[in-house]
C-alpha cells in the first residue's frame, strides 16, 4: 500500500500550511546616485564603481564575446 491521502486538501487548508513560506531577508535596493542603477544599501555600486559620490573602486568596461 501506498501513501496516498484520503482526502483533497482545501486551498484554505493548504494556503495555511504555506502561510510562513515567504522571503524574509531580501536586501534593499535604491538607485545610485551616479549612475542610476540598483545596488545593495551601503554598498559601493557594482555598476560604476562609486560609495556616496566618490569613486570607491575602478570597473572596467565589460566586453562582448562577439567583438
Amino acid at each position: 500500500m501506498g501513501a496516498l491521502p484520503k482526502q483533497r486538501i482545501s486551498r484554505h487548508r493548504q494556503g495555511n500550511r504555506r502561510r510562513h513560506h515567504y522571503l524574509t531577508n531580501i536586501p534593499t535596493l535604491v538607485g545610485c546616485n551616479t549612475c542610476g542603477a540598483p545596488h545593495v544599501v551601503h554598498h559601493v555600486c557594482p555598476t560604476c564603481g562609486y560609495y556616496r559620490g566618490r569613486q570607491v573602486i575602478v570597473i572596467e568596461e565589460r566586453r562582448r564575446r562577439a567583438e
